[in-house]
């Protein structure tokens, strides 16, 4: 890796408020784990689209959903 990609990171994240490392380090290390173990993977993902044909979703029950999934999207709708 070039260390000149790394400095610039780094320079990136001390701009980043203290209060906010938090969310930052959950994306970091869910992007460095989906980045190191991406070239491992051999199991073929499939759709599950036929599965859902004809349902019909809560709006608010997939919203409480995604923000559990996804807490450091905050404020972001549907």
């Amino acid at each position: 890796m070039q260390t000149g990609y790394k400095e610039k990171i780094l320079k990136e994240i001390d701009k980043i408020p203290d209060d906010k490392l938090a969310n930052v380090y959950r994306i970091i290390h869910l992007l460095t784990g989906e980045i190191t173990s991406g070239a491992k993977k051999t199991i073929k993902r499939v759709s599950l689209r036929g599965i859902w044909k004809g349902s019909q979703i809560n709006d608010s029950v997939f919203t409480e959903a995604r923000k559990s999934l996804f807490p450091y999207e905050k404020g972001r709708g549907i």
